[in-house]
């Protein structure tokens, strides 16, 4: 293997970049996977809890959800919760939340 190769999960990359890739890669596959475990986690969780709550959209490290009112705490803490603990790490993970009739109204 050359200098500018990088070997993750299996597959062999080169460098163009001068080495962007070769570190960015593992970055955004660990924050792919934090992702897909915060999603699963929550979405065993809502069901188990007989919530009306559905998951309905994920935007890059967003998570958009269908909640009704009455359940909207609940539903919040719970998210958070899958969030915040769905990989440990050296840095705490933090996650903040919002609400409203809309996307833009949520943030």
């Amino acid at each position: 293997m050359h200098p500018g190769a990088f070997v993750f999960g299996g597959a062999t990359t080169t460098s163009p970049d001068n080495g962007h890739t070769m570190i960015n890669t593992p970055v955004q596959g660990t924050a792919a996977d934090i992702m897909k475990i915060a999603m699963v986690r929550a979405d065993r969780e809502i069901r188990s809890r007989g919530l009306a709550t559905r998951m309905i959209l994920t935007v890059h490290d967003e998570l958009l959800f269908d909640v009704p009112r009455g359940e909207l705490e609940e539903a919040s803490a719970l998210v958070r919760e899958c969030m915040e603990g769905a990989m440990q790490l050296r840095v705490p993970l933090k996650v903040e939340t919002g609400s409203g009739a809309n996307w833009l109204e949520a943030h």
